[in-house]
């Protein structure tokens, strides 16, 4: 009898073999910024981004370049003009860099000291800035208070054993400049909080310290510059009264040739009575006019002394 054929076994299923995750590399590590890409990232937030205020001297702007400063950039760098509103990041970045932060030796600075200067430079120029940075640094400064970055500067700086009383003086300095522009009434709540955040950003970093946001303030990207400052008081006023009570000329002279014609009739009352009250306005105005040329001399002393100009001397000229 034939022997009965074996069934095979089934062959058992494979077990689904798991796919392994990838493995993950960890990403590179970021690279730290420089002091300049730190200084930027809180200048831009100040300058905010499309400007265009019929008051603004820098008239149409994006994130702080004036349309003057970027036809300007493109002509040097052999490029069609065009609005400033296209501008990249990378020319904003670059202007930033090659007609701010380099020209007024913020690079070369203790880094907190660095950022105020070139907050300043950015809102009012290089120039403006410079000279806040030089009268800050008092007798440790001995050249000519002229806005430009040098040897002498650099110098004085490294005299400079605080740098947190330094920014403090700066922002003084900078605010005295300010109050001093005609655009002041309209301008400065907004110059005055940026101001401030400058400050507080500038010390934190000069004592190695992490800096506080700061955050946008409207009008405090608005440009500052002296072609706006407020006029000298005149002194003609003050001129014409006093001398004319005392050399018989102008008003006072006047009334002193009135008092001359009148003496000849002082056997009437009225006319003596008359002429009593010209000798007081006379002296009156004398008087007056001393009080308004000493005055008007101080308030153009303070007002020459906070835009860093000689006293007489017109602000574009000293600029």
């Amino acid at each position: 009898m034939a022997a009965a054929a074996k069934t095979p076994a089934p062959t058992p299923a494979k077990k689904p073999v798991a796919k392994k995750a990838p493995v993950k590399k960890p990403a590179p590590p970021k690279k730290p910024l420089s002091n300049f890409q730190r200084a930027l990232e809180k200048v831009l937030v100040h300058e905010g981004g499309k400007v265009d205020h019929p008051k603004d001297p820098g008239g149409r702007t994006n994130k702080g370049v004036t349309q003057r400063v970027y036809n300007s950039w493109r002509g040097k760098s052999n490029l069609p003009i065009r609005d400033v509103y296209e501008s990249s990041d990378s020319e904003v970045e670059a202007i930033y860099r090659f007609q701010y932060w380099e020209p007024s030796g913020a690079d070369q600075m203790d880094f907190g000291v660095g950022y105020v200067v070139f907050d300043g430079a950015v809102n009012s120029g290089v120039k403006q800035s410079l000279k806040w940075l030089q009268r800050a640094l008092g007798a440790n400064y001995a050249g000519r208070v002229d806005g430009v970055w040098g040897a002498m500067t650099a110098d004085a700086l490294t005299l400079e054993r605080d740098a947190d009383a330094l920014i403090a003086r700066i922002c003084e300095r900078r605010m005295a400049f300010l109050q001093a522009l005609k655009t002041w009434k309209t301008f400065g709540k907004g110059w005055t909080a940026r101001v401030n955040g400058v400050k507080a950003v500038g010390q934190a970093w000069a004592e190695g310290s992490a800096a506080p946001d700061v955050r946008f303030v409207q009008d405090g990207n608005q440009k500052a510059t002296i072609a706006d400052a407020k006029g000298a008081l005149p002194t003609a006023p003050g001129d014409i009264s006093a001398g004319g009570g005392i050399v018989g000329g102008g008003i006072g002279g006047t009334i002193g040739q009135v008092q001359e014609q009148l003496s000849q009739f002082t056997q009437f009352e009225w006319v003596s009575t008359l002429v009593v009250w010209l000798i007081i306005i006379g002296a009156l105005l004398t008087v007056a006019g001393f009080a308004w040329r000493f005055f008007a001399k101080g308030k153009n002393v303070a007002l020459a002394d906070a835009l860093d100009a000689p006293v007489g001397v017109k602000p574009e000229a000293a600029s």
